[in-house]
């Protein structure tokens, strides 16, 4: 994975599961594709299903597959079948964890989603570095029935991630909309970010328009 131009902000929506949302994410030009597969999720996809909406990417467009705690049965189905560009982490993988997942899988590139609500949580991801290719940050949701890993729909303080250095490229993700993504930017710094439920006009329910309009947003930032 390598850092974006200076000029260019790489957007991965993430949470697709029909055509018509990845039509609009080619037709907008978004850098990276995100298939979920937790079916705790309302975003949620099978892995037959999201290998289809995978084939209409061009090369342009690098598909991430978005897992929970996954056992090695199911990295290796995941690889072998849908045969992402990337797989996220997204769970409570622990450093040790990650690691065992790059021995055991060494062609998979991995991004670790970490969540964040102080700056320990941040300095915590130095842990990972060594054994993934990117970094995520995502808010960190609070102890409540109903909460996901990710995909809230909840921010955390961008500014805790203003002017650190870190040895790989990183998402920011959480909350991030058309209304605020400006603001997100400017207190971040960030150069690559991730959306899913600010382009939705419901839980799980992609919106074209929105999805086209956020990247057209944030393309003319």
């Amino acid at each position: 994975m390598m850092p974006p131009a200076a000029s260019h902000i790489a957007i991965k929506i993430c949470g697709l599961t029909t055509s018509d949302a990845v039509q609009s994410i080619i037709a907008a030009k978004a850098d990276y594709a995100g298939f979920v597969y937790f079916p705790a999720s309302p975003r949620h996809i099978a892995l037959d299903k999201a290998v289809i909406l995978k084939t209409l990417l061009p090369a342009s467009i690098k598909a991430v597959s978005v897992l929970v705690d996954p056992d090695d049965a199911l990295l290796a189905q995941v690889m072998q079948v849908l045969a992402p560009d990337f797989l996220q982490l997204h769970g409570k993988e622990t450093p040790e964890r990650v690691k065992t997942i790059r021995a055991t899988f060494p062609q998979a590139k991995l991004i670790k989603a970490v969540q964040v609500r102080s700056s320990d949580d941040i300095a915590h991801a130095m842990a990972f570095t060594a054994h993934i290719d990117g970094l995520l940050f995502d808010a960190k949701p609070p102890e409540l029935p109903g909460m996901l890993p990710g995909g809230n729909g909840l921010s955390f303080d961008w500014a805790l991630l203003k002017n650190r250095e870190f040895p790989l490229p990183w998402f920011l993700s959480g909350g991030l909309n058309g209304e605020n993504i400006a603001d997100a930017l400017s207190q971040s710094g960030a150069q690559m970010i991730d959306i899913s439920s600010g382009v939705e006009s419901a839980p799980g329910v992609k919106d074209p328009a929105l999805i086209e309009a956020f990247i057209h947003k944030v393309r003319s930032i």
